[in-house]
């Protein structure tokens, strides 16, 4: 899978409306067929700053979500609301879905 972190830093102003700024650009991208998760975060120590962690099914996904139209459109409508050009890790990672944390592991039943 393509997995990306992408970091936000939004215009203070901009910083509360970000999850309905972002809603529509957000919705397409997990209606897409290759598209496995797309999670919004807010930093708890810095308010203006959000958290994108994103994953696509292949290569092929990828390609596909940023040739969209709504990742155009979203090139366009989202940068106006943000502080600085956006951070982001992107790795291809060798597995379908998240890893459960051992060290930290629940027992069943609990």
């Amino acid at each position: 899978m393509i997995f990306i972190t992408a970091k936000f830093r939004i215009l203070a102003e901009h910083a509360d409306q970000w999850p309905q700024i972002a809603a529509e650009f957000t919705e397409a991208t997990r209606a897409e067929p290759g598209c496995l998760w797309f999670d919004w975060s807010r930093s708890v120590d810095d308010p203006t700053e959000y958290v994108l962690v994103e994953a696509f099914r292949d290569d092929q996904a990828g390609a596909a979500h940023v040739q969209s139209a709504h990742f155009r459109a979203a090139r366009e409508t989202l940068p106006p609301h943000l502080a600085e050009t956006p951070r982001i890790v992107n790795a291809t990672v060798p597995q379908e879905d998240w890893s459960l944390l051992g060290e930290m592991a629940v027992p069943e039943g609990r």
